[in-house]
């Protein structure tokens, strides 16, 4: 180990000044790796070496290598930026959680229902109390009246949705969800404004994604409002959304008659539509989050993932957790399954259409949902957004935030034993993980697997905030 100093004289004398944090006299941790091909979103840079200090990356491809650096030759690996999932549940199950994203390469995720014990949890990681990735957490859920979600924040009031807001102190961003009204997300969307906060989630029920989106709304999850927008049939059948009778006592019986409906607009789905859409995403800075790998879980039969073999790194309880849910989702006759998996297809083209357009794609899974795996399912969306039609090099970006791995940048990267460009499930291949400039090496990370498969059997309290 070198100190500071030495790495910041060693700098100095590439001519390149990067800030590392830190006093003067404090030991720095400094790492070479040599002789990768590096891709990120500038391009793809054969027999690269890249030098790590701290959570820092210092240099590329620098002439002389720092004093008494730790070098690791990796000649004929490939080097990606690190992976982010854009929408996460499950944070507070730290043990498990954490590791297993860190093991598959993801070292920041969007946390998507905050509370104290997250927010806290984003804090010590932050100041490097615990190790784990990137946390970006949201506000509590809200939600209109009926709302299928125990514990959600129920705004049914402008003014309550307001309140909601100003009371999330701690988040990075405001969650909203399928029940709110029109008037209730507009005064989210003003106070949202007014605090330099933005607002992410589904896409309301009552509320079309092109006027969301003319709100401010930044992401829109899980391919819901999508098939609508793009229907030609979309004022009919908001009509018929708006006439459904909403029973309080089964409102999930509502948002299924709904969805039913979304299937049917994609029947009618119009190509000129759809650019007109993206057109307007694109001026407002909205992004879509599809999530594909849940939604096809949710549209497959109850039981086509329940001997998943990595489900040994969850806690036990998941497992009647995840069957039960399932029931009130998955298709069960012949008609019904094969209803839904031509329903998935056509959102997921549409979300490969929307690409194309040049609207924004984000990488997210909805960890914690039924059979979505911390960590493992990041690999599987990356390949469903392949099969939706983006191209490996558009998924990748699509999964690491667009990111440069250039001076200055944080050092977070991903070693792979095979070229992802050329198959992109070759992002399961992982050789190394660096973590905020912590290097996790195949035996660092087969110990981690082993102690996370250990904690799952371990007696865990039943947590309500698993998926959403």
């Amino acid at each position: 180990m070198t100190t500071r100093r030495e790495v910041l004289g060693w700098l100095a004398g590439l001519g390149a000044a990067v800030a590392l944090p830190g006093r003067a006299e404090a030991a720095t941790n400094v790492t070479a790796v040599r002789g990768v091909t590096l891709i990120d979103s500038s391009g793809v840079r054969p027999n690269t070496t890249i030098v790590v200090a701290d959570n820092r990356i210092v240099a590329t491809n620098p002439k002389t290598l720092p004093p008494e650096a730790t070098t690791l030759n990796l000649h004929g690996k490939f080097v990606i930026p690190g992976l982010w999932d854009m929408h996460v549940h499950g944070a507070h199950l730290e043990r498990i959680t954490l590791p297993l994203c860190l093991v598959n390469g993801v070292t920041g995720f969007r946390e998507m229902w905050g509370f104290p014990q997250i927010y806290d949890l984003r804090d010590r990681i932050e100041r490097g109390e615990t190790a784990g990735p990137k946390l970006v957490v949201g506000s509590a859920i809200i939600d209109g009246p009926h709302s299928t979600l125990p514990g959600a924040t129920i705004a049914a009031t402008p003014e309550e949705g307001r309140q909601a807001v100003r009371d999330a102190t701690q988040a990075d961003f405001i969650k909203v969800y399928s029940y709110l009204d029109r008037q209730t997300l507009e005064a989210i969307a003003d106070e949202c404004e007014k605090r330099n906060i933005t607002f992410a989630g589904h896409c309301s029920n009552h509320v079309s994604m092109q006027d969301a989106s003319d709100l401010g709304q930044r992401t829109f999850e899980h391919m819901y409002g999508l098939p609508l927008a793009t229907s030609v049939k979309e004022t009919q059948l908001r009509q018929a959304i708006a006439q459904l009778p909403l029973d309080p006592a089964n409102p999930f019986a509502w948002f299924k008659q709904v969805l039913d409906i979304e299937r049917q607009a994609t029947l009618s789905h119009s190509r000129s539509k759809a650019e007109r859409l993206a057109n307007r995403l694109r001026r407002n800075n909205s992004a879509l989050c599809p999530t594909m790998v849940t939604m096809r879980v949710f549209s497959s039969p109850a039981d086509r993932f329940a001997n998943d073999p990595r489900i040994k790194y969850m806690p036990t309880f998941y497992r009647d957790f995840w069957r039960d849910s399932l029931k009130n989702w998955a298709p069960t006759t012949e008609q019904e399954i094969r209803q839904q998996a031509d329903f998935l297809q056509r959102r997921m083209e549409q979300t490969g259409e929307m690409h194309d357009h040049g609207v924004e794609i984000l990488l997210g899974t909805d960890a914690g949902s039924p059979y979505t795996f911390p960590g493992f399912s990041v690999h599987d969306e990356l390949e469903l957004l392949t099969e939706a039609g983006l191209s490996p090099k558009a998924a990748l970006n699509a999964g690491t935030q667009n990111t440069t791995i250039k001076p200055g940048a944080e050092a977070n990267l991903v070693v792979l034993d095979a070229n992802p460009l050329r198959d992109i499930r070759n992002t399961k291949r992982i050789h190394t993980v660096v973590a905020r400039g912590k290097v996790l090496g195949p035996q660092q990370r087969r110990q981690m697997l082993a102690d996370v498969e250990k904690a799952a059997q371990e007696p865990f309290p039943p947590q309500a905030r698993m998926c959403c």
